[in-house]
């Protein structure tokens, strides 16, 4: 297989990429604040947290998945995850696939990806992508 063939799709990849985690994690923002889709946990009050935790999910997704302010954004949300493995899931053990924070390492070092190569070819406001 030519790798040159294959690598000339780089930006198209990064945005399919960027679309779906970006609807992924959206989509946990609308479990906590919306509650759908319906999930076991309760939804927060207003000002907690966990609240506030929905917004960035539901903003952050929303605008890194159609391309909007990428990188700064990409790099708010990796934080966050950063974050919320140490409030959330650390204090539960050491590993995380029993402290249940596999989610939070891989969203956060994905965003990271994206903060650094930038969003992909189809995006609302940004063509830079790194080669």
């Amino acid at each position: 297989m030519n790798l040159d063939r294959v690598s000339k799709y780089w930006p198209e990849a990064l945005s399919i990429v960027r679309i779906v985690v970006g609807l992924l994690f959206l989509e946990h923002g609308t479990a906590k604040l919306l509650g759908f889709p319906h999930t076991t946990m309760a939804q927060p009050d207003m000002g907690t947290l966990l609240w506030f935790q929905g917004v960035i999910e539901l903003v952050g997704g929303a605008l890194f998945a159609i391309g909007f302010f990428s990188r700064p954004v990409a790099f708010i949300l990796a934080g966050d995850m950063a974050f919320a493995y140490f409030m959330a899931h650390a204090p539960k053990g050491l590993y995380p696939i029993i402290n249940g924070g596999d989610a939070a390492i891989l969203y956060c070092f994905i965003f990271l990806l994206f903060f650094v190569t930038g969003p992909g070819r189809w995006a609302v406001n940004e063509t830079t992508t790194a080669k």
